[in-house]
C-alpha cells in the first residue's frame, strides 16, 4: 500500500489526458503487414561502423527539419486515413496530425492504430477514433515522450504505423482497411534503427535464431513493486507473444501474469512486475531466486510449435 499515492496520481494524469479527447479508444487485433515503403532492416544488438558503401546516397536534411509531406495510408471507397502534418514539440509527445474520413452512408467507423514503432523500437500510441457516417475528423496520434526519452530514442527518423478501420457496431464484419506504412520525417535516406548499447550487468536469458531476451536489470522499488526489466528482440517477420508461466520467487508461487507481444522485426522493452502486497503476504524482503517457464510463440497461430518453451532461473 506504500505506493497508493503514486497510483492515485497516475490515474488522475490518465483521466486528464483522456479528457482531452472526445472519442473512445479502438479495439485492436493482429494486423497484416502491407507496407507502402521499404521495411527497416532487422534489429541488431551492436551498431556497425559506418562505411562509404553504407552511407545513404541522398543528402540528409538539416538537423531539426521535419517533412510535412502528406502520407496517404488508406484511401478507398469506404474511408480515408492519412497523415497531413507533424508536430515534434507537442506537449504530450511527438505527434502526427491525421485526417480521417468516413465515406459510408450508414456506418460509424473506428479508425485505430493497432501498433507502431519508432526507429524499429516498438511504441504503441494507443490511438482509436470513431467517425460517424459521412463525416470527417482531424485528429492527433501521439507517442508518449516520457517513455521514449527514458531509452534515448534520439530523432524520429522512421515511424511505422499499423492501422485498422472497421465498422464500430459490427465487429464480426470484415475490416474496411488494414494497412501498415513507414513515415520518414527527414527522408528515407536519413532513416536510422534504434540500437541498445549492451551493459556489463545484462543477463542474456534466451538467444537463438528467432529471438533474444535480455534481463536489463532489477528494480526493487518499481512503480507497482519489485520489477524485472526485459529487452526483447524479435528476429522473425511474424508477430510474437512473450509469456511466462509457473513463476516463483524464493520458492513461493507468485505469477505476475506477464504477456507482451512484439511485432515482426522489432525490438521492445517490457517488465515483469509484482505488487508489494504479494511480497509482504509471503514474507519476502530480499529476492534470491526467480524461476519461471518462459514461452514464446506465433501471435497469429496458437497451433504452431513454440519458438521457446524453457525453464529459466534468475539470481538477482
Amino acid at each position: 500500500m506504500k505506493k497508493i499515492v503514486a497510483i492515485i496520481l497516475s490515474f488522475v494524469l490518465i483521466l486528464t489526458f483522456a479528457a482531452c479527447s472526445n472519442s473512445k479508444s479502438g479495439e485492436t487485433k493482429p494486423t497484416k503487414d502491407s507496407t507502402t515503403t521499404a521495411a527497416p532492416s532487422s534489429p541488431a544488438t551492436e551498431k556497425p561502423e559506418p562505411s562509404e558503401t553504407t552511407k545513404p546516397a541522398e543528402e540528409k536534411p538539416t538537423s531539426g527539419e521535419v517533412s510535412s509531406d502528406e502520407v496517404v495510408i488508406v484511401d478507398n471507397e469506404h474511408c480515408t486515413f492519412k497523415i497531413v502534418g507533424i508536430d515534434p514539440d507537442n506537449l504530450w509527445g511527438y505527434t502526427l496530425k491525421a485526417y480521417l474520413e468516413n465515406k459510408t452512408d450508414d456506418k460509424t467507423l473506428m479508425f485505430s492504430v493497432t501498433g507502431g514503432a519508432i526507429n524499429g523500437l516498438q511504441s504503441d500510441p494507443f490511438f482509436g477514433r470513431e467517425v460517424a457516417a459521412g463525416k470527417k475528423s482531424n485528429e492527433e496520434i501521439t507517442f508518449s515522450s516520457s517513455t521514449l526519452d527514458e531509452v534515448d530514442i534520439g530523432e524520429f527518423t522512421d515511424i511505422e504505423l499499423f492501422v485498422r478501420v472497421y465498422d464500430n457496431d459490427d465487429w464480426m464484419a470484415d475490416d474496411l482497411a488494414e494497412e501498415s506504412v513507414h513515415i520518414y520525417p527527414k527522408g528515407a535516406g536519413a532513416a536510422t534503427q534504434y540500437v541498445r548499447k549492451s551493459q556489463s550487468s545484462d543477463v542474456v536469458m534466451i538467444d537463438n535464431d528467432d529471438v533474444t531476451v535480455i534481463v536489463t536489470g532489477y528494480d526493487p522499488d518499481g512503480f507497482w513493486g519489485y520489477t524485472v526489466n526485459f529487452y526483447l528482440i524479435n528476429k522473425t517477420d511474424q508477430k510474437l507473444m512473450f509469456t511466462t508461466d509457473d513463476v516463483s520467487v524464493n520458492g513461493y508461487m507468485l505469477d505476475p501474469f506477464y504477456a507482451t507481444s512484439v511485432l515482426g522485426g522489432k525490438v521492445a522493452y517490457s517488465s515483469l512486475d509484482w505488487s508489494d502486497d504479494d511480497f509482504d503476504e509471503n514474507g519476502i524482503t530480499d529476492v534470491e531466486e526467480i524461476e519461471m517457464k518462459f514461452r514464446i510463440y506465433d501471435y497469429d497461430d496458437w497451433m504452431a510449435d513454440d519458438l521457446v518453451n524453457e525453464l529459466v532461473t534468475l539470481h538477482p
